[in-house]
């Protein structure tokens, strides 16, 4: 053994470097106040193992998404205990990453020379938010697609680059599967791998440093000295082992919800997650200002929460006082305390809120209460299934929902289209026009520019026959001529049937 661990030293020094890291000094002597970082890597390795075996069976499309959750919890052997684990690690990594920055901020351990370790761990936290927002919609049931929809829409409110990143968030006008898959690619991929290289600076950064110690005016060298090894490291085993027991406990006893499929067509009071509710709460209260509801739109979801971060990383350089004693930094504590408050506040305000609208029975979606998936959840129908009976406002009411599916991704939800690519179905006179070339059109694909009331579009429409039914062509062509102001006469399967190609 000696041997090879020379050998590995010769040509890695990886012994001696992992002996510098094992005896490093601990200032003040071993805490478990030093634990919340500690955890909190563990929570981010969590999250990627479970991650990775949820990929195996998760199909990122509007088809598959909600039925491949369902499969991996009713089907896959152990499947719905790592679905839970992967739920509850998130929410305990989030709510460690703020305790965390909280202690930081607290401790002042945010002043130099710490002050980049400091702005890589703020870096961290908004990218840990973005990913459990991603995450959110990767179910595609009700709750997913609808908060998800909040969200892009906060997004879409910021000045200048708004319409752009809707863009690039929902991959058209509405949320469908370029939706999902941009959603699915930057939880999977983008934001993972932004986490771990700024893990790994943080890392580096407080390796460099060194720990910051209790808040206290003194030199490092003078306080209480204590080993990493043992002490400090069976603390944060110790605390890293009882989150992994909350979280196990938490996936078997209150397993994530599961409603009912995603659909657009139907009204839907959504529940953002914990850590969105302040600022979901500003948003509502930003809904009650009347006549000023954009301009308090824009503070509540844009310049409060950007204004906030920004304040963050600019901390170390704001604050000027050299002191780390808490006596002596009454401003930033006063600030820190007014603001958990305000963001506890906001959170409460919003959940009782939305608990009210629910239980006022504002949310109609068939009657479909959240089921917990322990029990299998409620059985959703596949979009773009056969549609029994053709014509009519059944057949109009069959439509909305594979026109959700699969066409508003590029038409839009409201028929409106994008400028320049895909053609408004409102108000256009081809869509209401001889029913034979919109099925044709519908069927069969159309490339090339068109022309829609004086304006050229140049998108391609993919040739749905095949991949939908004849009554699911029809129930969605029956749609859009009915819908958004138009009136023309409706489609039944027969007639796409005996439209040539």
């Amino acid at each position: 053994m000696n041997g090879l661990l020379a050998w590995l030293e010769q040509r890695t020094g990886l012994v001696s470097q992992t002996t510098d890291f094992l005896t490093e000094d601990v200032p003040g002597g071993p805490s478990y106040w030093y634990v919340f970082g500690s955890a909190t890597i563990f929570c981010m390795i969590l999250q990627i193992v479970t991650g990775i075996f949820l990929t195996f069976y998760y199909a990122p499309s509007t088809a598959s998404a909600y039925e491949s959750t369902k499969y991996i919890y009713d089907n896959v052997p152990l499947g719905w205990f790592v679905i839970g684990l992967h739920y509850w690690g998130a929410t305990a990594m989030i709510a460690l990453l703020f305790m965390h920055m909280l202690q930081t901020l607290l401790w002042g351990a945010y002043k130099a020379p710490r002050e980049l370790m400091w702005v890589v761990g703020i870096l961290m936290l908004v990218f840990t938010l973005v990913l459990g927002l991603t995450g959110y919609l990767l179910p595609w049931d009700m709750n997913a697609y609808f908060a998800s929809q909040v969200a892009i829409n906060i997004a879409s409110s910021v000045p200048l680059v708004g319409t752009a990143v809707q863009q690039l968030l929902s991959g058209g006008p509405g949320m469908g599967t370029l939706t999902i898959n941009r959603f699915f690619g930057l939880h999977v991929w983008g934001m993972p791998a932004l986490l771990i290289l700024l893990a790994v600076g943080h890392l580096v950064i407080f390796r460099h440093n060194g720990a910051a110690g209790p808040p206290a005016d003194v030199d490092n060298k003078k306080l209480p000295q204590g080993r990493f090894w043992p002490d400090q490291l069976f603390m944060d085993a110790l605390a890293s082992f009882l989150v992994f027991v909350v979280i196990v406990l938490l996936a078997i006893f209150q397993p994530p919800l599961l409603d009912a499929k995603a659909d657009p067509t139907q009204k839907f009071i959504a529940y953002p997650a914990w850590y969105f509710l302040a600022l979901y709460g500003m948003l509502r209260i930003a809904g009650l200002t009347g006549n000023f509801v954009a301009i308090a739109n824009l503070f509540a979801t844009v310049l409060i929460p950007g204004a906030l971060v920004t304040l963050l990383i600019l901390l170390p350089w704001l604050d000027r006082n050299p002191s780390r004693r808490l006596a002596r930094r009454p401003w930033i504590l006063g600030l820190t305390a007014l603001s958990v408050v305000a963001a506890v506040g906001l959170s409460i305000y919003s959940q009782l809120a939305i608990q009210q609208e629910q239980a006022e029975g504002k949310t109609t979606v068939a009657n479909v209460a959240p089921q917990p998936m322990a029990a299998g959840g409620p059985k959703g129908g596949a979009a773009g299934s056969n549609i029994a009976g053709s014509g009519g406002a059944a057949a109009a009411g069959n439509g909305a929902q594979v026109f959700a599916t699969n066409c508003s991704s590029c038409h839009g939800a409201s028929g409106a289209g994008v400028p320049g690519a895909f053609p408004p179905l409102a108000g256009n006179p081809y869509v209401v026009g001889d029913p034979a070339l919109v099925i044709h059109t519908v069927a069969y694909g159309l490339t090339g520019p068109v022309k829609v009331n004086g304006k050229t579009y140049n998108g391609s429409m993919p040739d749905w026959k095949g991949k939908l039914s004849d009554a699911d062509i029809a129930a969605a062509i029956t749609f859009i001529r009915s819908s958004w102001g138009n009136k023309a006469t409706p489609v039944s399967a027969a007639d796409v049937a005996k439209v040539p190609k």
